[in-house]
Formats: C-alpha cells, sequence, structure tokens
C-alpha cells in the first residue's frame, strides 16, 4: 500500500484514509456526475444559468449544484461541477452544447489545427472561474467531506475534438492515431502538458483529491491502450506529484478490462476507479491487491432500485472488504435516476 502524507487538518476523513491504503469497516461514498439532472434543484439551478456552459463558468453556480448532493444525501466527497471539454475551451476550440444530443467542438483535421491550439501554459484566464469554483467549495463544504477535482484524459478528450462530438467506437480519433499519428501524438502532448497545468491549479485552489476520466479507454486495444491510456495517465501523475506529492490521484481506464491489472503500479495512481463491466470479486482478488479500489454499482440500479439495487451494493461492499475501497459507481448516474434509490443505495452501504 503507498504511504501518502496528508495536512492533519485533512488526515481523518474517510476518503482520503482509503486513498492512504487504510481498510475501513463502512467504505466511504460518493457518486459520478452526483451532481446533475436527476435531482431537480440542480434542474432549478440551470435554469437560472441558462445554458450549461454558463453553469461551469459561474462559479457561485457551479459551487451551488456541487453542494447540492452533499446537502441531500452527506456524500463523503464532492466532485467539482465542471465538464471535460472544458480544456479544449480553454485550448481555443470551438465548444457548444446541443440540447438533447451533447456537445459539439470544431475538428482538428490536420498539424495545423493542433498548431493553433494556444499553449498549455496560457489557459489558466479562461478557467479561472473554474479556479474560483474550488476555492469557494473549500470554504463551503462541510469539514468531513472531501473535495474532488478533475480532468478528462488526454485520449479521451482528444476523441471529441477529432470527431466534433462523442461517436460510438472513437472511430475518427483511431483512424487519426493510425493514419497521422504525428498529428495524433501532438494533439495528445498538447493535452497531456494543459491536463497537468489544470489538474495543478485545481489543487493549489484548494481540491483534496484529484481524478483522470478516462471513459473511452475501453476502445484502445494491447499495445495502444499501453501508449494512449497508460502512458499519458503515468506523465501526469508523476508531474502532479512533483508539484504536490500530497494529493492522491485516481484514474479511471473505463472498460480497461484486464488492463486494470497493474495499473496502479505502472501510473503511481493511489486509486483505481473500475466500471461495472467486471465483477467486484475478480477486481478484488486481481486490483485491489495493489491498493485502493473505487467503485463500480451499475448506475442502471439508481434508475431500477429494489431488492436488485440492494444485493448488488451489499455484494460490491463484501467483495472489497478485505482492502481500501470507495464505494462509487461504476459510471456517471443517468438523469432518469429517482433520487429516492440514489437514498436507497447510501442506507445500505453505511449498514452492510
Amino acid at each position: 500500500m503507498k504511504d501518502i502524507s496528508v495536512p492533519a487538518a485533512t488526515a481523518e476523513k474517510s476518503i482520503l484514509k482509503a486513498l492512504r491504503g487504510e481498510t475501513q469497516a463502512t467504505p466511504p461514498i460518493w457518486m459520478m456526475r452526483q451532481a446533475g439532472r436527476y435531482l431537480p434543484e440542480y434542474r432549478a439551478t440551470r435554469a437560472q444559468a441558462g445554458d450549461f456552459l454558463s453553469l461551469c463558468y459561474n462559479s457561485e453556480l457551479a459551487a451551488e449544484v456541487t453542494l447540492q448532493p452533499i446537502r441531500r444525501y452527506g456524500f463523503d466527497a464532492a466532485i467539482l461541477f465542471a465538464d471535460i471539454l472544458l480544456i479544449p475551451d480553454a485550448l481555443d476550440a470551438d465548444l457548444w452544447f446541443v440540447t438533447g444530443e451533447g456537445p459539439r467542438l470544431s475538428t482538428i483535421e490536420d498539424m495545423s489545427g493542433v498548431t493553433a491550439l494556444k499553449g498549455a501554459g496560457d489557459i489558466h484566464d479562461h478557467l479561472a472561474p473554474i479556479y474560483e469554483t474550488v476555492r469557494i467549495l473549500r470554504r463551503e463544504l462541510p469539514e468531513e467531506t472531501t473535495l474532488i477535482g478533475f480532468a478528462g484524459a488526454p485520449w479521451t478528450v482528444a476523441t471529441y475534438m477529432i470527431a466534433g462530438r462523442g461517436t460510438p467506437d472513437q472511430g475518427p480519433a483511431h483512424k487519426m492515431r493510425e493514419e497521422a499519428p504525428e498529428v495524433f501524438d501532438a494533439l495528445m502532448a498538447r493535452l497531456t502538458e494543459a491536463t497537468i497545468e489544470y489538474l495543478s491549479m485545481q489543487i493549489d485552489a484548494g481540491a483534496e483529491v484529484v481524478k483522470l476520466f478516462d471513459s473511452w479507454a475501453g476502445s484502445l486495444k494491447g499495445e495502444a491502450f499501453q501508449r494512449y491510456a497508460l502512458e499519458p495517465a503515468k506523465e501526469i501523475i508523476a508531474a502532479l506529484k512533483a508539484r504536490h506529492p500530497e494529493t492522491p490521484i485516481i484514474a479511471f481506464p473505463r472498460e480497461a478490462g484486464d488492463g486494470y491489472i497493474g495499473f496502479a503500479n505502472a501510473t503511481g495512481a493511489d486509486c483505481v476507479a473500475l466500471d461495472n463491466s467486471v465483477e467486484a470479486s475478480w477486481a478484488a482478488a486481481h486490483v485491489q491487491k495493489d491498493g485502493c479500489v473505487q467503485g463500480n454499482l451499475a448506475s442502471s440500479h439508481m434508475v431500477t432500485g429494489g431488492q436488485a439495487l440492494v444485493n448488488e451494493t451489499r455484494a460490491i461492499v463484501d467483495a472489497f472488504r478485505g482492502g481500501p475501497h470507495i464505494f462509487n459507481l461504476g459510471h456517471g448516474i443517468t438523469p432518469d435516476a429517482d433520487p429516492e434509490n440514489v437514498q436507497l443505495m447510501i442506507d445500505t452501504v453505511r449498514s452492510t
């Protein structure tokens, strides 16, 4: 287990205990996308902001929606309300959101598109409202609640920048990395540098933990997974640890499958978040042996609820009981989730 030093004021927070490698009788719990459209109070604040990007860049309102699930449920951590595509926005890509369809971006098609982007060190003025949100949250969050910052991993962010939108198979990005590797590598390098800068500033502003979301890592296979998921994570984590050695880092190479094995040791991550395509018992044997794991209840249970939710929640808690564990979903909660099912999940975790 890793020995992570933390400031005395935060040493007793349950999330930080887990990230230091401590096994606890009851795992701490938070939930990906816990501030979101399934909550009526979020929808009201979103309407007040006007649109999604305006909400991300309004520090007071972004802090408000981050705090809403903490007030309602008492999660052990709050995760900064923002979006993984704010980095390309700060790099000077065009970004907008289409209601009901998701993000749209100007596309990177050749080297001129990469060279037209801002330098990694030039993103901070654009992202200043995000850092202010972090500062507000450190003032407003309950003392026992850990504040998590985050960014999208370079591969995942690159897939959107190349396609101009989300795609089912990340095909345009795979095509570029195979047919124009020099362009693709230049884009990945720019994103890696920007991600280091962005997360470092979040930590300076008050984030106690940061998480790297590689939502489309599962579409990378074999050597491509090593080169474009594992290696960028390793570079980002090493740079952050050099600047902020006391700050734990969670890595989430979603749908990595066997790629989860050894990922923490290879990258230096203090915790590996798991999606629900892997069994908790398998992950306990193959991943948790290296340190803290996070996960991995299917988000569909937040829609359907009932005894199946209770049974699967208990099974996950039991499977990971022998080591450090942070309870979470295997993916973000969906807008059609029932808020009552979230409470049922929390009650089940804390009584199992």
